[in-house]
């Protein structure tokens, strides 16, 4: 990956997470952007994200980007200057959850070896 896809995908994770933060700071709260990978012709974005909570609150999280997509894509537009602006698709990242999930297990194994 070219350092410049590596400044535009870092520059647009925190632009995006500061977007979420400012404007929709009660519907995006349980919610961190993890990541961001732009294509290399700077046509798409996959914006990754994650999730606190259980199936529900990830079936509000997709809803709440399904709504709030566009307009989170024109806010971050007027900050971040590019010659092609990427279209952003939201997708959910489980990997957080399942590092928390080994971390508890760790945890657990850990007290086991204690007793």
């Amino acid at each position: 990956m070219s350092k410049r896809i590596t400044r535009v995908n870092e520059l647009l994770h925190r632009e995006i997470s500061g977007q979420l933060r400012r404007y929709y700071r009660n519907d995006a709260v349980n919610i961190t952007i993890s990541e961001v990978e732009t294509s290399t012709d700077l046509r798409v974005a996959r914006v990754y994200y994650s999730v606190i909570g259980d199936a529900r609150a990830i079936t509000e999280a997709e809803a709440l980007f399904r709504r709030i997509g566009a307009d989170l894509r024109r806010r971050v537009s007027k900050e971040v200057v590019l010659k092609y602006f990427p279209k952003f698709e939201y997708i959910y990242d489980p990997s957080l959850e399942r590092g928390a999930n080994i971390l508890n297990l760790l945890d657990e194994l850990d007290e086991e070896n204690d007793r």
